[in-house]
């Protein structure tokens, strides 16, 4: 029996900034659809646009393509939904994104990407980790892509794209979803002499309960004599050239 998505509430800095839809300005994004394209250039402007959103600018190299998906979505066997299923739980998405990263990080890349919004808060990455987890890579996807919040924004044949307003690099340091990089590759992280832990808290040891030492314990006089302040003996040394002999020597009269 699979588990039920767990739920998390809408909460987050996105519910304080207006959506693209009621702000008209140069930042109105351009939405890419084959309901009313034709299967020529206009095409090949959907196809670039799903790869841009899906695996973004920096990850669309010639090996990565997937020219058959291409081809039926070319000539009507896929729509744009089922055409962005297939780039996300392709090979090359799983080693780009899902294998150099833990779950709560995949499922944050995920629902930018296909979603089009920044997660609301850590509730709703655990409750997408867990069908991660339950369901698989596959599952996951298609669970995104099949939820209600999907097909009410972007249905079956419109490319994702970010749903929230774009802000400038130099107001806030926000950049597009699809253009933030999920992580180094093994190359490069191999260059900058990874993998490094960095604790971000305190780390604490954990003692079982029988283990703790008790009043009385040998082990805890280790720690006593490491704090005591021992001092060193002042007394001076004397060579054996500095001693009067003959003052020792008690004197007799005849």
């Amino acid at each position: 029996m699979a588990l039920p998505l767990l739920e998390y509430s809408p909460s987050s800095q996105n519910q304080r900034v207006a959506g693209y839809d009621s702000v008209s300005n140069e930042e109105q994004p351009y939405i890419y659809s084959t309901e009313l394209r034709s299967p020529g250039a206009e095409m090949d402007e959907v196809i670039w646009a799903a790869y841009r959103q899906i695996f973004s600018e920096h990850q669309i190299l010639k090996y990565n393509r997937q020219t058959v998906l291409e081809s039926q979505l070319r000539y009507g066997q896929l729509n744009v939904r089922d055409f962005i299923r297939g780039l996300a739980t392709c090979e090359a998405f799983r080693r780009l994104n899902y294998e150099p990263n833990d779950n709560y990080r995949f499922v944050e890349l995920c629902v930018q990407r296909i979603l089009g919004r920044d997660v609301y808060n850590e509730r709703e990455k655990i409750a997408w980790s867990i069908v991660l987890v339950t369901k698989g890579l596959t599952g996951f996807i298609d669970t995104l892509l099949d939820s209600e919040e999907y097909l009410n924004n972007f249905g079956y044949d419109k490319v994702p794209y970010q749903r929230r307003r774009v802000l400038l690099q130099h107001d806030s340091g926000e950049t597009p979803f699809n253009l933030k990089t999920p992580r180094y590759g093994e190359y490069h992280r191999g260059q900058l002499g990874f993998p490094q832990i960095v604790w971000q808290n305190p780390v604490r040891r954990f003692i079982p309960q029988d283990k703790i030492a008790r009043a009385g314990d040998p082990s805890q006089f280790l720690g006593m004599a490491r704090g005591l302040n021992a001092q060193n003996n002042t007394t001076p040394k004397v060579g054996a050239g500095n001693i009067d002999y003959l003052s020792k020597v008690p004197y007799r009269r005849r």
